[in-house]
């Protein structure tokens, strides 16, 4: 058998052993049934890993695609294979990406078209308790063991389930949903069915964070670092490289210290008589520089996406017909204050989306907005994922669908956004100030992330604290003071870098990892920016080391 071959097998047996993959991949047909998150279930998925790695082992790879497809399953094979024997399923709680937040997000992904779709969705309402109860035996089982999360990131966790169990519940959106289906989905008693499945939903996750508060919390770790060594590890999956954290480090503080002088000069051309904070202030508040509500905002986003698309395809990229339609939403209340993407079925017949967290905003900034429109969408997230998808037999079926790597991926993402700066798509000065403060925003991630995690005080020669050791409050602080962030956002923006460590820093050393290569490939004779582009895309999201290695030999 060959690789490709086990590249497909693999997609299938995931997909059989954790039906949610499926309806996030919209593939399979076990959309009204759950993962088994229990300790069982993560040994099944251990044995799974192992033997896939055995498979892919066993291929030759003789040609440079099949050399991509086997690099690509074995280093996902060995990134899981560490997780599971590190222990990690045991702590995987906190405040964005854990099963925790999983179990619910699923079923925004989940299609509303048809009858046959909301009774998936109701199967999997009324069973909810059975993927809970098993992740938290797995949680009770680190728990006994003294490997539990970080008492922030337990107490975040409770307050998401108090949400999600509540009376402004995401679950109770299902009903504005099913009212604005077609008349048949409601047909059969079929709406009040999801209003009783509803209610076990948010009954169980009642009892589960009743058990995550009086059972785990008391247990919870007290230290927000994870220490040097476990940083490391952490980051390599995320990056899919090595890192010198001190290096690393010190870069960081470099960088923002650029950005600040950046940052002031491009505030001046802005009003040349106010200071910076001044114009910030002015930014975050005056009601021609922003949307005075969230259909307005949405619309305005929807509408970027759309102008920056039309007219870079062909020019700039040669974009997939199956990606040429974007959807832009709000997200459900509940989560983290950050926006995000979700990529398309395999079929093409669910769009990629941007999700934007609305929380109590009625205002919205757009001068931070545009940035990250281009980050989450298009000509980020949106074309990065969306190309890999349209692929076709060009690559692995799992390479195309379940491979993704934070330092690529979001280092696209970010590196998105300095491109479209360069293409006259920051058309204002203020828009401009917001890459910039996107730059800043994720430098200062670099700082607080690898500083607290290793333990490394904030140098003496800085104008940030010098010399004292990082907490959640100076963490605050750096983001609403130097990144501009809203306190409730910079508290969520903290909490997510303590509870994840090593993620934080993937955009701006990923993006850095493709300018370098940029700079590297540029000096060729023959080199075309629209084909290197085309070049990086091509490989899709993987490690950093591969990515370096393929895109030189394309």
């Amino acid at each position: 058998m060959g690789i490709f071959e086990v590249s497909s097998d693999a997609v299938e047996e995931i997909v059989a052993l954790q039906p949610t993959a499926g309806t996030s991949l919209g593939i399979g047909s076990r959309h009204g049934e759950w993962d088994d998150l229990s300790p069982a279930g993560v040994a099944a998925e251990r044995a799974l890993w192992q033997s896939l790695k055995e498979r892919a082992e066993a291929c030759s790879s003789e040609s440079r695609d099949e050399h991509v497809a086997k690099a690509v399953l074995l280093a996902e094979c060995d990134l899981n294979l560490s997780r599971i024997d590190a222990g990690l399923p045991q702590m995987d709680l906190n405040n964005i990406v854990s099963p925790w937040q999983g179990i619910r997000d699923v079923l925004d992904l989940m299609p509303t078209e048809t009858a046959a779709d909301w009774d998936h969705i109701i199967a999997r309402l009324v069973t909810i308790d059975q993927p809970l109860d098993g992740y938290l035996a797995t949680l009770d089982e680190g728990r006994v063991s003294g490997r539990t999360a970080a008492h922030r990131q337990v107490t975040t966790a409770i307050e998401q389930g108090r949400e999600a169990s509540g009376d402004v519940s995401a679950f109770l959106l299902l009903l504005d949903r099913i009212d604005a289906a077609d008349e048949s989905c409601r047909a059969d008693g079929r709406r009040e069915q999801l209003a009783v499945a509803i209610d076990h939903a948010r009954a169980s996750y009642a009892k589960a964070t009743d058990w995550l508060e009086t059972t785990y919390l008391p247990d919870a770790n007290p230290a927000d670092s994870v220490g040097r060594e476990r940083y490391i590890a952490s980051a390599e999956q995320f990056l899919g490289e090595t890192i010198d954290p001190e290096a690393r480090y010190a870069w960081g503080w470099s960088e923002i210290a650029r950005l600040q002088a950046a940052l002031a000069e491009q505030c001046a051309k802005i009003d040349p008589n106010a200071s910076m904070a001044e114009v910030m202030k002015v930014l975050h508040t005056d009601p021609e520089r922003g949307a005075s509500d969230v259909e307005s905002f949405l619309s305005v986003m929807q509408s970027r996406q759309e102008d920056a698309l039309a007219n870079l395809d062909g020019s700039h990229f040669d974009v997939p017909e199956q990606i040429r339609t974007i959807e832009v939403l709000a997200s459900p209340p509940g989560g983290a204050l950050a926006p995000y993407y979700t990529g398309p079925s395999e079929d093409f017949s669910r769009p990629g989306r941007v999700w934007y967290p609305i929380g109590e905003r009625t205002f919205f900034p757009l001068y931070e907005e545009v940035t990250t429109a281009y980050h989450e969408g298009f000509p980020g997230h949106h074309l990065q994922v969306g190309w890999q998808t349209a692929m076709g037999d060009k690559l692995s079926r799992f390479h195309r669908l379940m491979t993704w790597y934070p330092g690529s991926g979001e280092g696209w993402a970010l590196y998105a956004e300095t491109l479209m700066g360069e293409l006259g798509y920051l058309e204002k000065p203020d828009y401009v100030v917001g890459l910039l403060m996107s730059q800043m925003f994720r430098s200062c991630r670099i700082v607080i992330d690898i500083g607290t995690h290793c333990g490394l005080p904030i140098p003496d020669d800085v104008d940030f604290h010098p010399g004292e050791t990082w907490s959640f409050e100076l963490a605050t602080e750096m983001l609403r003071e130097r990144a501009a962030l809203d306190p409730a956002f910079a508290e969520s923006e903290a909490t997510r870098y303590f509870g994840w460590p090593g993620q934080a820093i993937s955009y701006k050393v990923g993006e850095q990892a493709i300018h370098d290569l940029r700079a590297e490939l540029g000096q060729r004779e023959d080199f075309d920016l629209k084909q290197f582009h085309a070049d990086l895309l091509s490989v899709g999201s993987i490690g950093l080391d591969l990515l370096r290695e393929l895109v030189r030999t394309s």
